[in-house]
């Protein structure tokens, strides 16, 4: 990615060289987030990624932006139409749509929250298809702008029934070509593939356009390419948006820098605000850091450096805030799981200290925040006076309360000794710990970081703690390793509970309740031979075996005993014997 800071004195350059830009261009968004689908799960990030893009579009001072939420079809329909009528005499028109989308036939469908979907062709009369978008935005005179947050994992097509056994279902959406000139439409994943949701409030995709969209003065092809870098790397991959269509050879920014007037008397001061008017834009370290490196002295620098302040209390806080919490859920944890009392003593104790590392933040970005709207109120009052022909008073500028900057980190750092049990901790979190927590890396330590690099792809030496591994693990707000239940057990939520089965069932070798059968049932279940098999010991037992009778037969070839079973029969003298041996 980028540095911000280049970014910013690229801008700043730009502004002193008074390059011209299209201040007085028409800009109108409309700006759509999905999230409570009615007949599929509903979905976390729309609602968040679009109220991120709409802040992002207001602050770049759109002259209208349209910001609309869980859409059905009859709301989304009029807010087409509605947009379009607004659309007509812009010169920029950006849609912007985070929620589920579907691809049939080619053809790209963005779909409200109340579609249901159950065949193919009811995307016609449910969805809307992406050249119904670009027909809403075709007046727009300058640029065309579309941008899709839509390529998910669609769980509709899982149920959807096919009416032509050819019709062409497919992952993500498909690859398009606009007809149109100055027209872009962005995805946030590749033509084919689908995105990610992400582990945080935003997806990737919107968590990076926010970052670079709206940067002034930076080219649209530049911002996607820094957008697609940032994507890429924090998927590990994974994910890579893609833009579709064409521009001409002219940067085409969708903030454009503002015109700078070309008086040679325009003073140093004023190029300073200038300069300190965009770096509050950005809003930024690296803005910051680019404005007090061109502007290192003065009132400005002093209102910068306040700003710079109050960003890293702001960070501190929030560091904290999330340390205090992960020590909160430990101490409960233990407590419920009747921990030792060594332990729970000392969860409780780091629990207090985080605690108190978060109140101590709290207070300081309050104060910091504090100190930083009395520099702007101050800044706002010289401004006034300078505009109004006045003298600044005082000529210096206004002091600003002087404050102890705060540190980078609020929070305790974790000591050497103590890595492996706070890694321990947070592994335990994710659900990828094998053991039990303590203060050494064990052969059971090292098989759980292993785990964890599997299923979230990173690549951590498992043979000791480290603080990168702690960093990257802490960043996972859900579980990262499926939960494994041995054999009586199943699954619920982050626990394995004990299956009980009811009276008359037993638990089978699949892990499943089982009706107990009676022994006619048993049998008649058995296949014939294996019955058979079963039976014949049985049945010998109960015939009687025959004994030998004690009499003697003899014949041509000799005299022997009677076999069992067998008896002598008297028969006629004109066959030559007088008794045969008969046997039934």
């Amino acid at each position: 990615m980028r540095n911000l800071g280049l970014v910013a004195s690229v801008v700043f350059t730009l502004s002193l060289l008074s390059q011209s830009a299209l201040a007085a261009d028409k800009r109108v968004a409309l700006v759509i987030g999905n999230s409570a689908y009615q007949n599929v799960v509903k979905l976390a990030n729309p609602a968040n990624d679009a109220a991120a893009m709409t802040e992002t579009l207001k602050t770049a001072n759109f002259d209208i932006v349209e910001a609309r939420r869980d859409l059905k079809a009859t709301e989304m329909r009029r807010a087409l139409r509605d947009f379009a009528d607004k659309a007509r005499d812009a010169d920029v028109a950006l849609v912007y749509f985070a929620g589920h989308g579907i691809e049939v036939d080619g053809t790209n469908y963005l779909i409200p929250v109340d579609a249901l979907l159950e065949r193919d062709t009811d995307v016609y009369d449910e969805a809307f298809s992406l050249e119904r978008v670009l027909v809403t935005i075709e007046p727009a005179r300058k640029l065309r702008l579309v941008i899709l947050d839509a390529c998910r994992d669609n769980p509709f097509i899982k149920n959807m029934k096919r009416t032509t056994a050819s019709r062409a279902i497919t992952r993500g959406l498909a690859k398009v070509e606009p007809a149109s000139p100055n027209t872009l439409i962005a995805y946030s994943a590749k033509a084919g593939s689908t995105a990610l949701d992400g582990d945080s409030k935003n997806s990737p995709f919107t968590a990076a356009l926010v970052r670079h969209i709206a940067t002034p003065g930076l080219d649209l092809r530049k911002a996607f390419g820094f957008i697609r870098d940032d994507v890429m790397k924090n998927t590990s991959n994974r994910q890579e948006p893609y833009v579709y269509g064409s521009l001409g050879g002219d940067d085409v920014p969708l903030v454009p820098v503002a015109a700078v007037a070309t008086s040679p008397a325009v003073s140093v001061q004023a190029e300073t605000r200038r300069d300190y008017e965009l770096a509050l834009q950005l809003a930024t370290r690296d803005g910051w850091n680019a404005f007090l490196t061109q502007h290192p002295d003065g009132f400005y620098a002093s209102l910068a450096k306040s700003q710079l302040a109050k960003l890293a209390a702001e960070d501190a806080h929030t560091a904290a805030a999330e340390k205090a919490r992960l020590a909160a859920e430990e101490k409960a944890r233990l407590a419920a799981e009747g921990a030792r009392k060594a332990e729970q003593t000392k969860a409780a104790a780091d629990a207090k200290t985080a605690e108190d590392a978060r109140i101590a933040a709290e207070k300081l970005k309050t104060a910091e925040q504090e100190r930083a709207a009395v520099g702007e109120r101050a800044r706002a009052a010289v401004e006034a006076r300078v505009d109004a022909g006045k003298p600044a008073t005082p000529a210096a500028g206004p002091q600003l309360a002087t404050l102890p900057a705060p540190t980078a980190d609020v929070s305790r750092t974790p000591a050497p000794a103590d890595l492996p049990r706070q890694v321990q901790v947070e592994l335990q979190r994710v659900g990828c710990l094998q053991g039990s927590i303590d203060n050494t890396w064990t052969a059971a330590s090292r098989k759980s970081l292993e785990r964890f690099n599997r299923y979230a792809s990173t690549k951590f030496d498992a043979k000791a703690a480290s603080t990168d591994a702690l960093d990257a693990i802490k960043t996972r707000s859900s579980r990262v390793c499926p939960l494994v239940c041995a054999h009586g057990s199943e699954a619920d939520g982050d626990r394995c509970v004990k299956i009980v089965c009811r009276a008359g069932t037993f638990l089978n070798d699949d892990n499943e309740c089982e009706k107990k059968r009676s022994r006619t049932e048993a049998k008649r279940n058995v296949p014939r031979r294996e019955r058979d098999e079963l039976e014949r010991p049985q049945i010998q037992a109960r015939t009687p075996r025959a004994q030998p009778s004690g009499q003697i037969v003899c014949d041509n070839a000799g005299c022997r005993p009677v076999r069992p079973g067998c008896r002598l029969v008297s028969r006629d003298m004109r066959i030559g014997l007088t008794n045969v041996e008969v046997c039934n």
